[in-house]
């Protein structure tokens, strides 16, 4: 069974980290908070995309740390670990579709944003743990009694001021990105867990000690 969650959980973060390298392609029409931070990080100092999504995640782990360590696992560190360099290797290989700069760029991020979408919610399902990010927010939610929705928006809210301060790409998508993403990531999210809890069922003992 833990073989399973953990090729789900993986395929959940490659599905995640496609989707934003798709986006990325397209980033003049606008990026999520994170990317846009992601993005103007690169822009100034080098590195790759990924590798500034990684730092972020390790750094937002460490603050948990001492904030609400019981948000931290296993899965958390290889989430801030591998979506990153996951994405790097879709830029790298050149075979996503490029910028047209027409009306089908916001169908190629619209593609990246619903891919993504599903990556998450089947690495969530996984059960292996929270993203560096959840796992922030969550945290943030717990010591200061806001809902973890109002702790989501304040903490984007800054990611995204700094990042145009940056100069990283803001624009129309950025702010459709959680009309989209998050029913995609909800029925995501629920059609893997139904799985997971099945083949849960399955490889459970029946009475009797044989293994349905």
């Amino acid at each position: 069974m833990k073989l399973f969650q953990y090729v789900l959980f993986f395929l959940g973060l490659t599905f995640f980290g496609l989707g934003n390298a798709i986006a990325v392609k397209v980033k003049y029409v606008g990026l999520h908070p994170w990317e846009v931070l992601n993005v103007a990080l690169y822009q100034h100092f080098g590195l790759t995309i990924g590798t500034w999504g990684v730092i972020c995640g390790l750094f937002l782990i460490i603050i948990s740390l001492f904030v609400a360590r019981s948000y931290i696992s296993i899965g958390t560190i290889l989430n801030a670990l591998c979506i990153g360099p996951i994405m790097d290797f879709f830029l790298w290989v050149d075979i996503l579709p490029k910028a047209t700069n027409t009306w089908l760029d916001y169908l190629i991020l619209l593609s990246g944003v619903v891919i993504t979408g599903i990556g998450g919610g089947m690495y969530v399902a996984a059960g292996i743990g929270a993203g560096p990010r959840d796992g922030f927010m969550l945290s943030i939610s717990d010591k200061t009694r806001l809902s973890v929705s109002q702790a989501r928006m304040i903490v984007e809210s800054f990611v995204l001021v700094i990042g145009f301060l940056l100069g990283g790409p803001v624009f129309i998508a950025t702010f459709l990105y959680t009309f989209i993403q998050s029913p995609v990531f909800q029925r995501s999210l629920k059609l893997f867990k139904v799985l997971v809890e099945t083949i849960k069922k399955k490889k459970s003992p029946a009475p009797g000690g044989i293994a349905l």
